[in-house]
């Protein structure tokens, strides 16, 4: 045994520090932009999104202490009372903003959407974990996992809440195609989702149906529905190579640009930190998500690999359906950028990714 071991105590040892310290730098990074977003101010915004970064990520680290088996334990208990507290949310949910996706109990209000997301991956990578190997290309394979997605989807759908619902499916849909289904059936499931999406749209609430329409044509209403996409091209585009520099974007300082300490977070910090700050940042979301799937390759478990690169995956699509937001290659359904945005959402959540996967890296380690 050397020193250094001997010197910490194995619960320190066993985290991975360097990843612990870049989220902390993409975190802190955040607090830096939403105190130019409020003028040079740690109210109301950073101050109070510091707090719950720190909050966080003390339960992410105790979550990384739980054992594998014990993730595979709560994986199905954990997916049903989920969607029994979706059911209740339908029924008797708090109403906010036009939406009812919330449980008001009082001293806090619950969310049961944002917990789906990480309890699919779970409750699929334990299903197919569970499945016999021989069973993986065959209907006994598919349909399952189809009503395990689809069940937690139209619930949130109902709130409604486009941009969960289809985080809630891309998750699954990943873990579905790293389990080994044939790549014929994701081919047709697309075609059939395009055939399908007149649909879709005709079943879409009416703003929703703009968000998607105004994405294809953002300048047909330029003060109204294109509006935010329009603003967030402007700022982008004129923050250049190096930016305008600290507190001195005018975008969001004179309020052009909307919801530019949330959904558009990314266009307030391009603004005044450029090209540079915008591809430092995806640099260090990269580094994040590289690791997780380094955790998926060294798991030595089918489930552990499974759950690893779907939580990993998880968050990618909240970077990279942000990303491809602010920059009208998408169309703005709601998905904030994790850590950066304000709001404790997308935070916990990837945060709580963050837990699992240091829960599941120990397990490989200790198995090697």
């Amino acid at each position: 045994m050397s020193r250094h071991t001997s010197l910490v105590p194995a619960p320190l040892a066993q985290i991975p520090w360097r990843v612990i310290l870049l989220v902390s730098a993409i975190s802190g990074f955040g607090l830096v932009v939403l105190y130019s977003a409020a003028g040079g101010s740690l109210k109301p915004w950073a101050w109070s999104q510091g707090i719950r970064f720190v909050f966080f990520l003390g339960i992410a680290l105790l979550i990384s202490r739980v054992r594998e088996d014990q993730l595979k334990a709560v994986s199905f208990p954990l997916y049903a009372i989920l969607i029994v507290l979706l059911i209740a949310v339908e029924m008797f949910g708090f109403v906010g903003g036009g939406s009812r996706r919330w449980l008001d109990l009082g001293f806090i209000r619950l969310q049961p959407s944002e917990f789906m997301k990480l309890a699919i991956i779970l409750v699929l990578a334990r299903f197919y974990d569970m499945l016999p190997a021989g069973e993986i290309r065959r209907w006994s394979a598919i349909w399952p996992a189809a009503i395990l997605i689809g069940l937690p989807f139209m619930l949130v759908m109902t709130q409604p809440d486009l941009g969960t619902s289809l985080m809630i499916v891309a998750g699954g849909m990943t873990v579905m195609f790293l389990a080994g289904l044939p790549l014929r059936l994701f081919i047709g499931g697309a075609a059939a989702l395009g055939a399908a999406l007149p649909i879709a749209l005709s079943m879409m609430h009416e703003y929703q149906r703009n968000r998607v329409e105004i994405f294809l044509n953002p300048e047909s209403d330029p003060l109204g529905t294109g509006y935010h996409i329009i603003q967030s091209k402007i700022a982008i585009g004129s923050g250049g190579i190096f930016g305008k520099g600290f507190l001195r974007g005018t975008q969001s300082h004179l309020d052009y640009l909307p919801e530019g300490h949330t959904d558009f977070v990314f266009a307030t910090m391009a603004e005044e930190w450029g090209l540079v700050g915008g591809v430092g940042l995806i640099i260090a979301f990269f580094l994040v998500v590289r690791w997780g799937m380094q955790v998926a390759n060294c798991s030595r478990t089918r489930f552990g690999r499974l759950a690893a690169a779907g939580l990993t995956t998880t968050i990618f699509f909240y970077v990279a359906i942000n990303l491809m937001m602010v920059m009208g290659l998408a169309p703005v359904v709601g998905i904030p950028l994790p850590l950066v945005s304000f709001g404790g959402s997308a935070m916990m959540t990837v945060l709580f990714c963050l837990g699992m996967l240091m829960a599941l890296d120990r397990a490989a380690k200790e198995r090697k």
